[in-house]
Protein backbone atom coordinates (compact mmCIF):
# COMPACT_ATOMS: atom_id res chain seq x y z
CA UNK A 1 0.00 0.00 0.00
CA UNK A 2 0.82 3.75 -0.59
CA UNK A 3 1.57 5.72 2.42
CA UNK A 4 -0.81 8.57 3.23
CA UNK A 5 0.00 11.80 1.27
CA UNK A 6 2.41 14.22 3.13
CA UNK A 7 0.21 17.02 4.89
CA UNK A 8 0.98 20.48 3.27
CA UNK A 9 3.32 21.61 5.87
CA UNK A 10 5.31 18.38 5.17
CA UNK A 11 5.91 18.76 1.53
CA UNK A 12 7.21 22.59 2.87
CA UNK A 13 8.91 22.68 5.57
CA UNK A 14 9.83 26.26 6.15
CA UNK A 15 12.82 26.47 4.55
CA UNK A 16 11.76 26.24 1.22
CA UNK A 17 8.83 28.57 1.61
CA UNK A 18 11.31 31.40 2.70
CA UNK A 19 13.11 30.37 -0.95
CA UNK A 20 9.84 31.45 -2.17
CA UNK A 21 10.26 35.18 -1.58
CA UNK A 22 12.81 36.11 -4.11
CA UNK A 23 11.90 33.83 -6.77
CA UNK A 24 8.07 35.51 -6.48
CA UNK A 25 10.49 38.92 -6.52
CA UNK A 26 12.66 37.63 -9.45
CA UNK A 27 9.52 36.46 -11.40
CA UNK A 28 7.53 39.72 -10.62
CA UNK A 29 10.60 41.77 -12.59
CA UNK A 30 10.50 39.26 -15.07
CA UNK A 31 7.25 39.97 -15.75
CA UNK A 32 7.05 43.22 -15.85
CA UNK A 33 9.92 43.59 -18.24
CA UNK A 34 8.86 41.31 -20.55
CA UNK A 35 5.46 43.25 -20.42
CA UNK A 36 8.08 46.40 -21.37
CA UNK A 37 9.36 44.39 -23.77
CA UNK A 38 5.83 44.16 -25.52
CA UNK A 39 4.86 47.32 -24.97
CA UNK A 40 4.56 50.35 -27.60
CA UNK A 41 5.33 53.57 -27.76
CA UNK A 42 2.91 56.48 -28.19
CA UNK A 43 3.18 60.02 -29.53
CA UNK A 44 0.39 61.98 -27.42
CA UNK A 45 -0.88 65.49 -28.36
CA UNK A 46 -3.01 66.63 -25.87
CA UNK A 47 -5.40 69.98 -25.25
CA UNK A 48 -5.18 71.07 -21.55
CA UNK A 49 -8.07 71.55 -18.88
CA UNK A 50 -11.10 69.40 -18.94
CA UNK A 51 -9.69 67.14 -21.67
CA UNK A 52 -6.15 66.99 -20.42
CA UNK A 53 -7.76 65.17 -17.49
CA UNK A 54 -9.75 62.55 -20.11
CA UNK A 55 -6.07 61.93 -21.66
CA UNK A 56 -4.62 61.64 -18.61
CA UNK A 57 -6.46 58.51 -17.67
CA UNK A 58 -5.82 56.72 -20.50
CA UNK A 59 -2.20 57.59 -20.59
CA UNK A 60 -1.50 56.28 -17.02
CA UNK A 61 -3.65 53.22 -18.16
CA UNK A 62 -1.17 52.70 -21.35
CA UNK A 63 2.27 53.37 -18.92
CA UNK A 64 0.52 50.82 -16.11
CA UNK A 65 0.42 48.49 -18.75
CA UNK A 66 4.25 48.38 -19.92
CA UNK A 67 3.85 51.22 -23.14
CA UNK A 68 5.94 54.50 -23.17
CA UNK A 69 4.32 57.56 -23.47
CA UNK A 70 5.48 61.46 -25.11
CA UNK A 71 3.37 63.79 -24.37
CA UNK A 72 4.37 67.12 -26.70
CA UNK A 73 3.45 69.90 -24.91
CA UNK A 74 3.55 73.92 -25.57
CA UNK A 75 5.94 75.88 -23.03
CA UNK A 76 3.12 77.72 -22.08
CA UNK A 77 0.97 75.15 -21.40
CA UNK A 78 -0.49 75.51 -17.19
CA UNK A 79 -2.48 72.23 -17.22
CA UNK A 80 -0.21 69.46 -18.41
CA UNK A 81 3.01 69.20 -16.53
CA UNK A 82 6.63 68.68 -17.90
CA UNK A 83 7.14 65.94 -15.22
CA UNK A 84 5.38 63.24 -14.92
CA UNK A 85 5.98 59.00 -13.83
CA UNK A 86 4.05 58.18 -16.66
CA UNK A 87 5.03 59.89 -19.94
CA UNK A 88 7.97 61.55 -20.90
CA UNK A 89 7.49 65.13 -22.19
CA UNK A 90 8.97 66.80 -25.51
CA UNK A 91 8.36 70.71 -24.43
CA UNK A 92 7.94 73.13 -27.63
CA UNK A 93 9.24 76.61 -26.77
CA UNK A 94 6.69 79.36 -27.67
CA UNK A 95 7.67 80.84 -31.05
CA UNK A 96 7.58 84.89 -31.62
CA UNK A 97 4.19 84.58 -32.71
CA UNK A 98 2.56 83.09 -29.72
CA UNK A 99 3.07 84.71 -26.75
CA UNK A 100 1.93 83.58 -23.21
CA UNK A 101 -1.42 85.81 -23.45
CA UNK A 102 -2.04 84.37 -26.88
CA UNK A 103 -1.05 80.42 -26.38
CA UNK A 104 -3.87 77.71 -27.11
CA UNK A 105 -4.49 77.92 -22.85
CA UNK A 106 -4.59 81.79 -22.94
CA UNK A 107 -6.72 81.99 -25.54
CA UNK A 108 -9.14 79.58 -24.17
CA UNK A 109 -9.15 81.37 -20.33
CA UNK A 110 -9.86 84.24 -22.05
CA UNK A 111 -12.65 82.99 -24.38
CA UNK A 112 -14.08 81.55 -21.22
CA UNK A 113 -14.53 85.25 -19.59
CA UNK A 114 -15.54 86.92 -21.80
CA UNK A 115 -18.74 83.50 -23.00
CA UNK A 116 -19.81 83.90 -19.37
CA UNK A 117 -19.84 87.85 -19.16
CA UNK A 118 -21.78 87.63 -22.35
CA UNK A 119 -23.84 85.19 -20.92
CA UNK A 120 -24.68 86.48 -17.44
CA UNK A 121 -24.90 90.10 -18.90
CA UNK A 122 -27.87 88.85 -20.59
CA UNK A 123 -27.46 90.93 -24.02
CA UNK A 124 -30.15 90.60 -26.63
CA UNK A 125 -28.02 89.22 -28.96
CA UNK A 126 -25.65 86.96 -26.77
CA UNK A 127 -25.93 84.29 -29.60
CA UNK A 128 -24.57 86.18 -32.06
CA UNK A 129 -22.02 87.91 -29.86
CA UNK A 130 -20.71 84.31 -29.00
CA UNK A 131 -20.76 82.80 -32.13
CA UNK A 132 -18.13 85.48 -33.57
CA UNK A 133 -16.05 85.37 -30.01
CA UNK A 134 -15.77 81.61 -30.83
CA UNK A 135 -14.79 82.44 -34.38
CA UNK A 136 -11.75 84.93 -33.03
CA UNK A 137 -10.90 82.51 -30.69
CA UNK A 138 -10.47 79.41 -32.62
CA UNK A 139 -9.07 81.20 -35.30
CA UNK A 140 -6.17 82.14 -32.53
CA UNK A 141 -5.59 78.73 -32.13
CA UNK A 142 -5.37 77.82 -35.19
CA UNK A 143 -2.84 80.07 -35.65
CA UNK A 144 -1.03 79.36 -33.00
CA UNK A 145 -0.98 75.56 -34.13
CA UNK A 146 0.14 76.50 -36.97
CA UNK A 147 2.88 78.34 -35.32
CA UNK A 148 3.68 75.49 -33.03
CA UNK A 149 3.45 72.48 -35.71
CA UNK A 150 5.93 74.77 -38.01
CA UNK A 151 8.25 75.16 -35.24
CA UNK A 152 8.54 71.59 -35.32
CA UNK A 153 8.58 70.86 -38.29
CA UNK A 154 11.94 73.18 -38.76
CA UNK A 155 13.41 71.65 -36.17
CA UNK A 156 15.88 69.04 -38.08
CA UNK A 157 16.73 67.36 -34.74
CA UNK A 158 13.52 66.95 -33.39
CA UNK A 159 12.02 65.52 -36.17
CA UNK A 160 14.88 63.34 -36.37
CA UNK A 161 14.58 61.84 -33.17
CA UNK A 162 11.03 61.31 -33.66
CA UNK A 163 11.63 59.38 -36.70
CA UNK A 164 14.45 57.56 -34.82
CA UNK A 165 12.05 57.15 -32.11
CA UNK A 166 9.59 54.74 -33.81
CA UNK A 167 6.57 55.17 -32.71
CA UNK A 168 3.48 52.96 -33.23
CA UNK A 169 0.09 55.64 -33.01
CA UNK A 170 0.07 59.01 -32.55
CA UNK A 171 -2.67 59.63 -30.14
CA UNK A 172 -4.62 63.00 -30.17
CA UNK A 173 -7.34 65.37 -29.19
CA UNK A 174 -8.87 67.03 -32.99
CA UNK A 175 -9.84 70.09 -30.63
CA UNK A 176 -6.43 70.62 -32.06
CA UNK A 177 -4.60 69.64 -35.30
CA UNK A 178 -0.68 69.55 -34.62
CA UNK A 179 -1.26 65.80 -33.46
CA UNK A 180 -2.94 65.30 -36.90
CA UNK A 181 -0.29 67.03 -38.71
CA UNK A 182 2.50 65.38 -37.36
CA UNK A 183 1.16 62.03 -37.42
CA UNK A 184 0.90 62.34 -41.78
CA UNK A 185 4.36 63.66 -41.36
CA UNK A 186 5.51 60.81 -39.30
CA UNK A 187 3.07 58.08 -41.23
CA UNK A 188 2.02 56.92 -37.96
CA UNK A 189 -1.51 55.67 -37.60
CA UNK A 190 -3.95 58.15 -35.79
CA UNK A 191 -6.10 58.10 -33.12
CA UNK A 192 -8.76 60.39 -31.52
CA UNK A 193 -9.76 61.12 -28.19
CA UNK A 194 -12.56 62.79 -28.56
CA UNK A 195 -15.76 64.77 -27.44
CA UNK A 196 -15.88 67.03 -29.53
CA UNK A 197 -13.95 67.96 -32.74
CA UNK A 198 -13.15 71.23 -34.40
CA UNK A 199 -16.50 71.48 -36.30
CA UNK A 200 -18.58 69.89 -33.60
CA UNK A 201 -19.65 66.54 -33.06
CA UNK A 202 -17.30 64.26 -34.65
CA UNK A 203 -20.27 61.86 -36.36
CA UNK A 204 -21.21 64.74 -39.01
CA UNK A 205 -17.30 64.12 -40.10
CA UNK A 206 -17.63 60.53 -40.95
CA UNK A 207 -21.26 59.25 -40.59
CA UNK A 208 -24.47 60.11 -41.92
CA UNK A 209 -26.01 63.17 -39.50
CA UNK A 210 -29.27 63.17 -41.04
CA UNK A 211 -30.79 66.55 -39.76
CA UNK A 212 -34.34 65.53 -39.53
CA UNK A 213 -33.58 63.68 -36.90
CA UNK A 214 -29.69 64.08 -35.43
CA UNK A 215 -29.57 67.28 -33.48
CA UNK A 216 -26.76 69.49 -34.30
CA UNK A 217 -24.15 70.36 -31.49
CA UNK A 218 -25.63 73.53 -29.81
CA UNK A 219 -29.31 73.82 -30.58
CA UNK A 220 -29.95 71.76 -27.90
CA UNK A 221 -32.81 69.69 -29.14
CA UNK A 222 -33.95 66.29 -29.08
CA UNK A 223 -34.26 63.49 -31.59
CA UNK A 224 -37.94 64.14 -31.33
CA UNK A 225 -38.32 67.79 -33.04
CA UNK A 226 -40.80 69.47 -34.06
CA UNK A 227 -41.22 71.14 -37.97
CA UNK A 228 -39.48 74.59 -36.65
CA UNK A 229 -37.22 73.04 -34.71
CA UNK A 230 -36.04 70.69 -37.45
CA UNK A 231 -36.05 74.10 -39.83
CA UNK A 232 -34.14 75.74 -37.33
CA UNK A 233 -31.66 72.48 -37.12
CA UNK A 234 -31.25 71.98 -41.04
CA UNK A 235 -30.01 76.25 -40.96
CA UNK A 236 -27.64 75.70 -38.05
CA UNK A 237 -26.47 72.16 -39.94
CA UNK A 238 -25.47 74.07 -43.18
CA UNK A 239 -23.97 76.62 -41.48
CA UNK A 240 -21.97 74.11 -39.58
CA UNK A 241 -21.04 73.19 -43.20
CA UNK A 242 -19.24 76.69 -44.21
CA UNK A 243 -17.74 76.70 -40.59
CA UNK A 244 -15.73 73.53 -41.80
CA UNK A 245 -15.09 75.06 -44.70
CA UNK A 246 -13.76 78.15 -42.94
CA UNK A 247 -11.58 76.33 -40.62
CA UNK A 248 -10.05 74.01 -43.70
CA UNK A 249 -9.25 77.61 -45.50
CA UNK A 250 -7.45 79.05 -42.19
CA UNK A 251 -5.01 75.74 -42.69
CA UNK A 252 -4.60 75.52 -46.32
CA UNK A 253 -1.32 77.43 -46.86
CA UNK A 254 -0.08 75.37 -44.01
CA UNK A 255 -1.17 71.75 -45.61
CA UNK A 256 0.21 73.61 -48.81
CA UNK A 257 3.44 74.47 -47.26
CA UNK A 258 4.36 70.98 -45.84
CA UNK A 259 2.50 68.59 -47.52
CA UNK A 260 1.53 70.03 -51.18
CA UNK A 261 -1.21 70.63 -53.18
CA UNK A 262 -2.83 67.30 -53.02
CA UNK A 263 -3.47 67.45 -49.48
CA UNK A 264 -6.06 69.20 -47.76
CA UNK A 265 -7.02 69.18 -44.15
CA UNK A 266 -10.44 67.87 -44.11
CA UNK A 267 -8.95 64.73 -45.75
CA UNK A 268 -6.59 64.33 -43.14
CA UNK A 269 -9.03 65.27 -40.30
CA UNK A 270 -11.26 62.22 -41.37
CA UNK A 271 -8.54 59.84 -42.30
CA UNK A 272 -8.08 58.89 -38.92
CA UNK A 273 -8.17 55.20 -38.37
CA UNK A 274 -9.96 55.25 -34.90
CA UNK A 275 -12.38 57.82 -33.03
CA UNK A 276 -12.43 57.21 -29.19
CA UNK A 277 -15.54 59.09 -28.35
CA UNK A 278 -16.04 60.10 -24.39
CA UNK A 279 -19.93 58.88 -24.57
CA UNK A 280 -22.24 56.40 -25.22
CA UNK A 281 -26.02 55.88 -26.24
CA UNK A 282 -26.82 56.02 -22.50
CA UNK A 283 -25.79 59.89 -23.08
CA UNK A 284 -26.29 60.69 -26.46
CA UNK A 285 -29.09 59.97 -28.93
CA UNK A 286 -29.45 57.06 -31.22
CA UNK A 287 -27.71 58.04 -34.65
CA UNK A 288 -25.63 56.26 -37.37
CA UNK A 289 -21.73 55.53 -36.66
CA UNK A 290 -19.50 53.74 -37.89
CA UNK A 291 -16.45 50.93 -37.53
CA UNK A 292 -13.85 53.02 -36.21
CA UNK A 293 -15.74 54.77 -33.86
CA UNK A 294 -15.72 53.45 -30.51
CA UNK A 295 -17.98 54.26 -27.51
CA UNK A 296 -16.09 54.93 -24.03
CA UNK A 297 -18.34 57.20 -22.29
CA UNK A 298 -17.92 57.07 -18.91
CA UNK A 299 -14.35 55.71 -18.78
CA UNK A 300 -13.14 58.30 -16.56
CA UNK A 301 -15.58 57.25 -14.14
CA UNK A 302 -14.51 55.29 -10.82
CA UNK A 303 -15.89 53.73 -7.57
CA UNK A 304 -16.22 56.30 -4.90
CA UNK A 305 -13.33 55.97 -2.34
CA UNK A 306 -13.33 56.91 1.22
CA UNK A 307 -13.64 61.20 1.65
CA UNK A 308 -10.91 63.02 3.62
CA UNK A 309 -12.06 63.20 7.34
CA UNK A 310 -13.22 66.80 7.31
CA UNK A 311 -15.33 66.09 4.40
CA UNK A 312 -16.62 62.89 5.16
CA UNK A 313 -17.20 64.74 9.23
CA UNK A 314 -19.44 67.71 7.37
CA UNK A 315 -21.25 64.77 4.88
CA UNK A 316 -22.00 63.04 7.48
CA UNK A 317 -23.35 65.78 10.04
CA UNK A 318 -25.96 66.41 7.17
CA UNK A 319 -28.78 63.41 8.50
CA UNK A 320 -31.21 62.32 6.81
CA UNK A 321 -31.50 65.50 4.80
CA UNK A 322 -28.21 64.86 2.88
CA UNK A 323 -25.50 66.84 0.60
CA UNK A 324 -25.82 68.56 -2.64
CA UNK A 325 -22.45 69.13 -4.53
CA UNK A 326 -21.89 72.15 -6.52
CA UNK A 327 -19.47 72.50 -8.92
CA UNK A 328 -18.82 74.49 -12.14
CA UNK A 329 -15.77 72.32 -13.71
CA UNK A 330 -12.21 72.50 -14.07
CA UNK A 331 -12.15 76.88 -15.89
CA UNK A 332 -14.58 78.04 -13.66
CA UNK A 333 -14.09 78.50 -10.17
CA UNK A 334 -15.84 81.76 -9.60
CA UNK A 335 -18.65 83.69 -11.28
CA UNK A 336 -20.08 87.25 -10.57
CA UNK A 337 -20.90 88.64 -6.86
CA UNK A 338 -24.70 89.42 -8.16
CA UNK A 339 -25.51 85.74 -8.73
CA UNK A 340 -23.39 83.78 -5.95
CA UNK A 341 -25.15 86.05 -3.61
CA UNK A 342 -28.86 84.69 -4.93
CA UNK A 343 -27.29 81.31 -4.99
CA UNK A 344 -25.61 81.37 -1.42
CA UNK A 345 -28.88 82.47 0.22
CA UNK A 346 -31.11 79.44 -1.85
CA UNK A 347 -28.38 77.44 -0.48
CA UNK A 348 -29.27 78.89 2.90
CA UNK A 349 -32.64 78.26 3.31
CA UNK A 350 -32.28 74.05 2.48
CA UNK A 351 -31.90 71.63 4.98
CA UNK A 352 -29.13 69.83 2.77
CA UNK A 353 -25.68 70.59 3.85
CA UNK A 354 -24.29 72.14 0.58
CA UNK A 355 -20.43 71.45 -0.37
CA UNK A 356 -19.68 74.14 -3.09
CA UNK A 357 -16.23 74.55 -5.37
CA UNK A 358 -16.29 78.26 -5.25
CA UNK A 359 -12.76 80.47 -5.35
CA UNK A 360 -14.34 83.90 -5.48
CA UNK A 361 -15.23 86.59 -2.53
CA UNK A 362 -17.20 84.76 0.37
CA UNK A 363 -21.12 85.71 -0.09
CA UNK A 364 -22.72 87.46 2.82
CA UNK A 365 -25.47 85.27 2.15
CA UNK A 366 -23.61 82.23 2.60
CA UNK A 367 -25.28 79.99 5.79
CA UNK A 368 -23.85 77.45 7.68
CA UNK A 369 -25.00 74.21 6.25
CA UNK A 370 -22.44 75.62 3.32
CA UNK A 371 -19.01 75.12 3.24
CA UNK A 372 -17.19 76.47 0.21
CA UNK A 373 -13.69 74.71 -0.94
CA UNK A 374 -10.96 75.36 -3.52
CA UNK A 375 -11.27 71.70 -4.51
CA UNK A 376 -13.50 69.16 -3.96
CA UNK A 377 -12.74 65.02 -4.97
CA UNK A 378 -16.02 65.27 -7.40
CA UNK A 379 -16.35 61.70 -7.86
CA UNK A 380 -15.87 60.42 -4.16
CA UNK A 381 -18.62 62.82 -3.05
CA UNK A 382 -21.01 61.95 -5.82
CA UNK A 383 -20.85 58.24 -5.33
CA UNK A 384 -21.46 59.24 -1.31
CA UNK A 385 -24.98 57.62 -0.28
CA UNK A 386 -25.94 61.19 1.03
CA UNK A 387 -25.68 63.27 -2.16
CA UNK A 388 -29.33 64.18 -2.63
CA UNK A 389 -28.26 66.60 -6.10
CA UNK A 390 -25.39 67.46 -8.31
CA UNK A 391 -25.30 71.31 -9.35
CA UNK A 392 -22.63 71.65 -12.32
CA UNK A 393 -22.72 73.79 -15.70
CA UNK A 394 -22.96 70.49 -17.82
CA UNK A 395 -19.40 69.70 -18.60
CA UNK A 396 -19.27 65.99 -20.37
CA UNK A 397 -17.10 64.77 -17.49
CA UNK A 398 -19.52 65.65 -14.69
CA UNK A 399 -22.81 64.77 -16.44
CA UNK A 400 -21.22 61.16 -16.93
CA UNK A 401 -20.09 61.40 -13.53
CA UNK A 402 -23.43 61.90 -12.29
CA UNK A 403 -24.93 58.88 -14.86
CA UNK A 404 -22.27 56.59 -13.09
CA UNK A 405 -23.36 57.23 -9.44
CA UNK A 406 -27.31 58.01 -10.15
CA UNK A 407 -26.95 61.57 -8.78
CA UNK A 408 -29.60 63.94 -10.38
CA UNK A 409 -28.65 67.42 -11.90
CA UNK A 410 -29.79 71.26 -11.69
CA UNK A 411 -28.12 72.57 -14.61
CA UNK A 412 -26.12 76.04 -14.61
CA UNK A 413 -24.95 75.58 -18.80
CA UNK A 414 -22.13 78.23 -19.41
CA UNK A 415 -20.53 77.46 -22.82
CA UNK A 416 -19.30 74.85 -25.23
CA UNK A 417 -21.43 71.27 -25.28
CA UNK A 418 -22.81 72.14 -21.98
CA UNK A 419 -26.30 73.28 -23.03
CA UNK A 420 -26.57 70.04 -25.15
CA UNK A 421 -25.18 68.13 -22.62
CA UNK A 422 -27.83 69.12 -20.27
CA UNK A 423 -30.83 69.24 -22.18
CA UNK A 424 -29.99 65.68 -22.78
CA UNK A 425 -30.72 64.65 -19.01
CA UNK A 426 -33.70 66.96 -19.57
CA UNK A 427 -35.02 64.80 -22.16
CA UNK A 428 -34.54 61.78 -19.85
CA UNK A 429 -35.63 63.24 -16.73
CA UNK A 430 -32.87 63.44 -15.19
CA UNK A 431 -32.31 67.22 -14.69
CA UNK A 432 -33.31 70.69 -14.55
CA UNK A 433 -31.59 73.49 -16.57
CA UNK A 434 -31.54 77.03 -15.41
CA UNK A 435 -30.44 80.42 -17.05
CA UNK A 436 -27.71 81.80 -15.20
CA UNK A 437 -28.18 84.95 -16.76
CA UNK A 438 -31.71 85.32 -14.79
CA UNK A 439 -30.87 83.54 -12.16
CA UNK A 440 -32.63 84.69 -8.75
CA UNK A 441 -32.53 82.77 -5.10
CA UNK A 442 -36.56 81.79 -5.72
CA UNK A 443 -36.06 80.41 -8.74
CA UNK A 444 -33.04 78.32 -7.49
CA UNK A 445 -34.48 77.08 -5.21
CA UNK A 446 -37.39 75.89 -6.69
CA UNK A 447 -35.45 74.13 -8.58
CA UNK A 448 -33.28 72.37 -6.32
CA UNK A 449 -36.61 71.66 -4.05
CA UNK A 450 -38.24 69.76 -7.37
CA UNK A 451 -35.14 67.32 -7.54
CA UNK A 452 -34.90 66.75 -4.52
CA UNK A 453 -38.00 65.64 -3.69
CA UNK A 454 -39.79 65.32 -6.73
CA UNK A 455 -38.46 60.66 -6.77
CA UNK A 456 -38.94 60.47 -10.48
CA UNK A 457 -35.35 62.77 -11.09
CA UNK A 458 -33.69 60.00 -9.22
CA UNK A 459 -35.24 57.33 -10.09
CA UNK A 460 -34.96 57.81 -13.60
CA UNK A 461 -30.71 58.76 -13.21
CA UNK A 462 -30.37 55.79 -11.14
CA UNK A 463 -32.08 53.67 -13.97
CA UNK A 464 -29.56 55.56 -16.64
CA UNK A 465 -26.65 54.15 -14.34
CA UNK A 466 -27.53 50.60 -14.21
CA UNK A 467 -27.87 50.90 -18.34
CA UNK A 468 -24.15 52.59 -18.17
CA UNK A 469 -22.71 49.82 -16.10
CA UNK A 470 -24.31 47.27 -17.93
CA UNK A 471 -22.02 46.52 -20.51
CA UNK A 472 -19.78 43.41 -21.50
CA UNK A 473 -16.23 45.28 -21.13
CA UNK A 474 -15.35 48.26 -19.22
CA UNK A 475 -15.11 51.54 -21.35
CA UNK A 476 -11.45 52.45 -20.12
CA UNK A 477 -10.78 49.07 -20.84
CA UNK A 478 -12.43 48.64 -24.53
CA UNK A 479 -10.25 52.15 -25.34
CA UNK A 480 -6.88 50.68 -24.44
CA UNK A 481 -7.88 47.56 -26.41
CA UNK A 482 -8.60 49.28 -29.61
CA UNK A 483 -5.65 51.19 -29.12
CA UNK A 484 -3.45 48.03 -28.28
CA UNK A 485 -5.26 46.78 -31.96
CA UNK A 486 -4.57 50.14 -33.75
CA UNK A 487 -0.89 48.93 -32.57
CA UNK A 488 -0.42 45.32 -33.33
CA UNK A 489 -1.78 46.04 -36.93
CA UNK A 490 -0.49 49.53 -37.94
CA UNK A 491 -3.71 50.96 -38.42
CA UNK A 492 -6.84 50.19 -39.17
CA UNK A 493 -7.88 51.22 -42.76
CA UNK A 494 -10.35 48.52 -42.99
CA UNK A 495 -12.39 50.35 -40.52
CA UNK A 496 -12.36 53.47 -42.45
CA UNK A 497 -15.38 54.76 -44.38
CA UNK A 498 -14.29 56.01 -48.02
CA UNK A 499 -17.31 57.91 -48.42
CA UNK A 500 -15.71 61.56 -47.08
CA UNK A 501 -13.70 61.24 -50.61
CA UNK A 502 -16.34 61.09 -52.41
CA UNK A 503 -18.01 64.60 -54.14
CA UNK A 504 -21.24 65.80 -52.45
CA UNK A 505 -23.10 64.83 -55.56
CA UNK A 506 -21.64 61.23 -56.09
CA UNK A 507 -22.27 60.92 -52.12
CA UNK A 508 -25.88 61.81 -52.39
CA UNK A 509 -26.01 60.11 -56.21
CA UNK A 510 -27.11 62.81 -57.79
CA UNK A 511 -25.34 62.01 -61.11
CA UNK A 512 -26.85 58.14 -60.76
CA UNK A 513 -30.10 59.44 -60.57
CA UNK A 514 -29.61 62.46 -63.02
CA UNK A 515 -28.36 59.45 -65.47
CA UNK A 516 -31.58 57.38 -64.68
CA UNK A 517 -33.47 60.49 -65.46
CA UNK A 518 -32.22 61.09 -68.68
CA UNK A 519 -32.41 57.37 -69.38
CA UNK A 520 -36.16 57.41 -68.74
CA UNK A 521 -36.85 60.74 -70.99
CA UNK A 522 -34.96 59.33 -73.10
CA UNK A 523 -37.08 55.81 -73.38
CA UNK A 524 -40.51 57.90 -73.24
CA UNK A 525 -38.98 60.04 -75.92
CA UNK A 526 -38.36 57.34 -78.26
CA UNK A 527 -42.01 55.63 -77.21
CA UNK A 528 -43.26 58.79 -77.66
CA UNK A 529 -41.53 59.09 -81.28
CA UNK A 530 -42.83 55.56 -82.11
CA UNK A 531 -46.29 55.68 -80.86
CA UNK A 532 -46.19 59.27 -83.22
CA UNK A 533 -44.89 57.24 -86.55
CA UNK A 534 -47.12 54.18 -86.04
CA UNK A 535 -49.81 56.51 -85.46
CA UNK A 536 -49.07 58.34 -88.43
CA UNK A 537 -48.67 55.24 -90.63
CA UNK A 538 -51.99 54.14 -90.09
CA UNK A 539 -53.45 57.37 -90.79
CA UNK A 540 -51.97 57.35 -93.97
CA UNK A 541 -53.28 53.95 -94.62
CA UNK A 542 -56.91 54.68 -93.66
CA UNK A 543 -56.47 57.86 -95.78
CA UNK A 544 -55.92 55.61 -98.53
CA UNK A 545 -57.92 52.66 -98.16
CA UNK A 546 -61.28 56.05 -98.02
Amino acid sequence: MHSALPRPSEQCPKSWIRMLGPVLLALSVLSVCLSGARGGKVLVFPVGASHWVNMNIIIEELHSRGHSITVVRDSNNWSIKEESPHYKAITIPSSDTISSSDSVEGNTDSFIKKMLNIRIEGKPNWNTEQSRELIEAFSNIHRDECAMVSAMFADEALMQSLQEAKYDLVLSDPVIASGMFVAYRLKLPLVFNVRASLFGDPHTLIAPSPPSYVPVLSTGFSDRMSFSQRLWNWTVFMMSKLYQKQIAADYSDFCNRFFGPDVNFMSLLQNADLWLVRYDFTFEFPRPTMPNVVYIGGFQCKPARPLPVDLEEFVNSSGEHGVIIMSLGTLVAEIPSDITEEIAAAFAQLPQKVIWRYKGAKPSTLGNNTLLVDWLPQNDLLGHPKTRVFVAHGGTNGVQEAISHGVPIVGLPLMFDQPDNLSKMVVRGTAKVLDIATLDRAVFKDALEKVLYEPSYRENMQRLSRIHHDQPTKPLDRAIFWIEFIMRHGGAPHLRTQSFRMSWIAYHSIDVIMTLLMALLLLLLIMFLAIKKCCSVLFKKKVKSE
